[in-house]
């Protein structure tokens, strides 16, 4: 599992005061800024391994889960019902050439990993005689024939594109869209949330 993680532990000695005047509800003010912030991270993050990986929407949000901060109810402490961070995580190996719009032509199939489509020369999706192939067979997904010569013997590769969610999200506009919103929107969403919970909206 790949993940990208905030962490509120720094914010805890830049509104110590605050914080101490909360007491039992710091962790509550921290909790919710990370999560407020976290799903605005998130929403960039998905829009930006739409771009960076090729892939759909769906499959993306689909992909990519989140961890929360979460906290506790007893007095404010460093506590195991604490967790003070926010993460997205992920999981996944090679991604087939099938989510990336694959089209069939004679010379092979083309597909878009990365949102650059290209031609992978030799791949099929289709069964049959050109021109009246028929398919996709086999799910969908795009093969090789490795038989020997170019007589069909029933022997294929399963062809796919070198794109790994974990590591696109690890590098790249991805990675920086994370750390940039939390960056620069976190502090002072604590302050926000803060000032809700001290009576003061507008601290």
């Amino acid at each position: 599992m790949t993940g990208l993680t905030f962490s509120g532990d720094g914010l805890l000695q830049r509104f110590s005061n605050q914080l101490g005047e909360l007491g039992a509800r710091a962790p509550v003010a921290l909790a919710r800024a990370l999560n407020h912030t976290g799903a605005k991270a998130k929403t960039a993050v998905i829009r930006s391994l739409v771009i960076q990986t090729g892939l759909k929407r769906s499959t993306i949000v689909r992909a990519v889960k989140v961890q929360g901060a979460r906290h506790g109810n007893e007095q404010f402490k460093a506590r195991s019902t604490d967790r003070l961070t926010y993460t997205l995580t992920t999981t996944g190996g090679d991604i087939s050439l099938k989510f990336f719009e694959p089209k069939e032509t004679k010379a092979g199939v083309s597909a878009a990993p990365r949102g650059r489509r290209q031609l992978f020369h030799g791949t099929f999706t289709k069964g049959g005689r050109f021109p009246n192939r028929k398919g996709p067979v086999m799910g969908g997904h795009v093969f090789t024939n490795v038989s020997m010569g170019h007589a069909w013997r029933g022997k294929v590769r399963l062809e796919n594109s070198g794109v790994y969610i974990p590591d696109e999200m690890l590098q790249g506009a991805t990675a920086a869209a994370f750390d940039r919103i939390m960056g620069a929107e976190l502090e002072a969403r604590v302050s926000h949330e803060i000032g809700l919970l001290m009576g003061m909206p507008g601290l």
